[in-house]
């Protein structure tokens, strides 16, 4: 099962749709993750064309796009592994500041990420998709696979092509990687 993953579209202050480029990162993909900043529910129906899709909106209660199909942390069953799905992924201590090297230099070494990941997510996970920082990043800590795809249409705050992720669930190790849109042509 190889599934799309993509955040922070932020449609329709990105453009109307989100970039054709995405049509062909997630050529063949069985299902898309969307970890939030949606906006509006036309983005989701624009992707919905390529594969289904699961959505996700921030960590807060009542916060964030509003689209009737998305919700507060999810979990998505796929291919036998427990994905956790966020928008604004907050650990202990690092709050919001989960960037690329973060967990590694700013979590705590004694403490349990899979306990912290059980009660943000109601169970255990074995991956976590999430968005909000518009850095893309895959890393894997204490035996979980945490997935930030980027955002396709903003990058460091300005809105150019950015990045999607794919994630291969069909091996005996889930294998994520990243896609540049830039590479591809429109």
């Amino acid at each position: 099962m190889k599934l799309g993953l993509i955040s922070d579209t932020h449609i329709p202050s990105m453009g109307p749709t989100p970039p054709p480029q995405v049509i062909e990162a997630f050529r063949g993909v069985d299902l898309i993750l969307h970890a939030g900043d949606i906006y509006i529910h036309d983005c989701i129906e624009w992707l919905e064309r390529i594969a289904p899709v699961e959505a996700t909106t921030s960590w807060f209660p009542g916060r964030g796009e509003g689209v009737p199909r998305t919700s507060a942390p999810i979990t998505v069953e796929a291919a036998g592994r427990t994905i956790g799905l966020v928008h604004k992924l907050e650990l202990t201590p690092l709050g919001d500041d989960v960037w690329p090297g973060a967990i590694a230099h700013g979590y705590p070494p004694h403490a349990s990420i899979p306990s912290e990941l059980s009660e943000i997510f109601g169970k255990p996970v074995d991956i976590v998709v999430f968005g909000y920082t518009h850095e893309a990043m895959i890393e894997t800590h204490q035996g979980i696979l945490f997935i930030n795809p980027g955002s396709p249409t903003m990058v460091k705050q300005t809105r150019t092509l950015g990045t999607v992720a794919t994630l291969n669930l069909t091996a005996p190790t889930p294998q994520a990687r990243i896609i540049s849109l830039t590479d591809i042509e429109s």
